[in-house]
């Protein structure tokens, strides 16, 4: 993979210029190609949680992306508090970008950005580099291209939801919405809406009835509005834990320098939407569902402890190559114990902190923004798959 940092701010000026151009060609060609991911395969018996967001991206939507990058990390530790039979689910995220003059008239203006995928920080990476633009919101084709095109499991035990916020009417475009809902409710999808405007408004222009359709829920939102934090007195010391955290990380082969910045970049687009957003991020890094086995050591020394032996000289550190296999497992252990050590204390933290979140949050009351609308919604619709929530 190339520097993170270089492609992140090659693609982001570039699209900035071509946003300032408001040149629709030159905006189409400068779209990076799908991207591809290979990943391991989930534990089946554990049950899946599968989340598709399907963000507008027209030039009215500046605020609903900015409420999507401030909420990713809130979403997440919202679902990691899902158990299912007493053990933790894997969770796939994937983002679909729809309505953007900058993308094809041929492909209805969707673009698939990341497929279902476990790596976190690869989404938050491309939420921040989105931009809007024009545009014609067609809900049912990009209904109808998430729920056939990715990767969703089979089996009662997995939980799949697809979460499609936008302004325009839900009808639109030459892709029955109803029949796209259909089709995705054959695959036990639930289809959840958010209209980012008035909620009589979004239920005459059909958002209410593809949630209705869909078996989701329905929610309105200001996406205009911003997002609203809580600071707490735990927020620093997770900071401080944070960095603690990074320290032991060790990557290896060819992802390894450019997702460790990643991470570091990923961080740092946290910590500019604001110090509660950072934390929240911290805590989603100290949780078992960011997970990194595919660049990082101790993550693969946990997944396969044999996995070490077929690594080549060259796939190591500079720092290790000169070390012995069993000096390396030492650091290794060295770095498991540490981890595992500022896991713990964050999530002890953590849990002062939501409690703290939660005696501030009965006090006032206001529209939900999108973050809580796909929290209240997420845990509503896991308990009917026989999940528990466990804070």
């Amino acid at each position: 993979m190339k520097n993170v940092l270089l492609t992140f701010a090659l693609f982001t000026s570039t699209l900035m210029m071509s946003c300032e151009n408001k040149n629709p060609a030159l905006l189409s060609i400068n779209r990076p190609e799908p991207i591809v991911i290979h990943e391991n395969k989930p534990d089946e018996t554990k049950g899946n949680i599968q989340v598709a967001l399907l963000l507008d991206t027209s030039s009215s939507m500046d605020g609903l992306i900015d409420q999507a990058k401030s909420r990713l990390w809130n979403i997440v530790n919202t679902l990691t508090t899902l158990k299912y039979e007493g053990k933790t689910p894997s969770i796939e995220i994937s983002l679909y970008e729809y309505g953007n003059s900058g993308l094809s008239p041929s492909s209805d203006y969707i673009r698939q950005i990341v497929p279902l995928t476990t790596d976190l920080d690869l989404i938050s990476e491309h939420l921040f580099s989105l931009r809007t633009n024009g545009g014609s919101e067609f809900c049912g084709a990009v209904i109808k291209e998430a729920s056939s095109k990715l990767a969703w499991k089979e089996g009662s035990q997995n939980m799949k939801l697809i979460y499609i916020s936008g302004n325009e009417p839900f009808n639109q475009g030459s892709i029955s919405y109803k029949e796209a809902i259909a089709d995705a409710a054959k695959k036990g999808i639930y289809i959840n809406t958010i209209f980012c405007g008035n909620y009589q408004e979004g239920i005459q222009t059909f958002w209410k009835d593809g949630a209705d359709v869909g078996q989701g829920k329905y929610f309105n939102i200001d996406s205009n509005a911003k997002v609203i934090y809580i600071a707490t007195p735990y927020d620093d010391q997770i900071t401080k834990c944070n960095t603690r955290l990074n320290a032991t990380y060790i990557g290896y082969g060819s992802k390894g320098v450019s997702k460790k910045m990643s991470q570091e970049v990923e961080d740092s687009n946290a910590q500019s939407i604001s110090g509660a957003n950072y934390a929240e991020r911290a805590v989603s890094k100290s949780k078992t569902v960011y997970k990194n086995e595919s660049w990082d050591l101790v993550d693969m020394n946990k997944k396969d402890t044999k996995a070490l032996e077929a690594l080549k000289k060259e796939d190591l550190p500079v720092a290790l190559q000169s070390k012995t296999k069993e000096e390396i497992k030492v650091i290794i252990a060295e770095k498991t114990k540490e981890r595992e050590t500022v896991q713990k204390e964050i999530a002890t933290l953590a849990k002062k902190r939501q409690e703290f979140i939660d005696t501030e949050t009965k006090k006032t009351k206001s529209q939900d923004d999108l973050g809580d609308a796909m929290a209240g919604s997420i845990v509503s619709l896991a308990k009917t798959k026989g999940y528990i929530v466990e804070k």
